[in-house]
């Protein structure tokens, strides 16, 4: 494994735990409609979907989906956010399947999937060109990649133009794991073209027939300043394979 991505494992092995207890709490807040929301923006209508969540952290969406009904998968190259997960799935009585795995080197069989979905992942991928290939190749035809994310390193390179507001999700974060985790969206972001336009290059490239950017997704999940805010824009992209 690089060494970037040893640093990235070891970063969120030791936010594993609270990172649980945060998205526990925001699966019992307002937030889940509001992601519900989005996903039906894009989401087949009728019929129960495979759904693999790359990068699934401790299983939010995997677990969100799973309890809409959804055959959901979640994998993670962090294997305390894969325990953690677990648990998560216990606590909400959802099924899910969660096996430790890199989102760059996914080990399925071609056309696995109706639905990819992620979540703050791509940020840290080195090569997220490689990554896009692959999750082409696991989609079955027709089948949709939807990508919530942001372009966290240029942020942070204004981030002196940017006060934090009082409350946000890294709020009770150690500023010694702030810092670790900064200098991980500078490294991985040096890899990274301007982001989203960036992604739609690579994804056409990828061989995705179609391919949509939604930049007010942003506004809609964090309406407010709690302990969910994200300061920086997300947005979303979703590909059609």
């Amino acid at each position: 494994m690089e060494l970037i991505k040893h640093r990235v494992t070891h970063y969120w092995a030791h936010r594993a735990e609270g990172f649980e207890m945060q998205r526990l709490r925001e699966y019992d807040s307002g937030k889940r409609e509001r992601w519900l929301a989005e996903f039906r923006r894009y989401l087949p209508e009728g019929r129960p979907l495979s759904i693999l969540d790359v990068g699934t952290g401790t299983g939010f969406f995997a677990c969100l989906l799973a309890a809409e009904g959804h055959d959901a998968t979640g994998i993670d190259l962090t294997p305390e956010m894969i325990e953690h997960a677990g648990h998560m799935a216990a606590v909400l009585g959802v099924d899910v399947r969660f096996r430790l795995m890199d989102a760059e080197e996914p080990d399925f069989p071609d056309e696995s999937f109706d639905v990819l979905v992620t979540r703050n992942l791509t940020w840290t991928l080195p090569h997220i060109e490689k990554a896009y290939r692959e999750w082409y190749r696991l989609l079955k035809p027709g089948g949709i990649l939807i990508n919530f994310d942001a372009d966290y390193s240029a942020a942070l390179e204004d981030e002196e133009v940017h006060e934090l507001p009082e409350n946000h999700a890294h709020k009770l974060v150690p500023e010694y794991m702030k810092a670790e985790n900064d200098a991980i969206t500078m490294e991985v972001g040096a890899y990274h073209g301007p982001r989203p336009q960036w992604d739609v290059q690579l994804l056409v490239e990828a061989g995705f027939e179609h391919v949509t950017v939604d930049m007010g997704v942003y506004r809609r999940i964090y309406a407010e300043i709690d302990e969910f805010f994200n300061p920086t824009p997300i947005f979303t992209i979703a590909a059609y394979k």
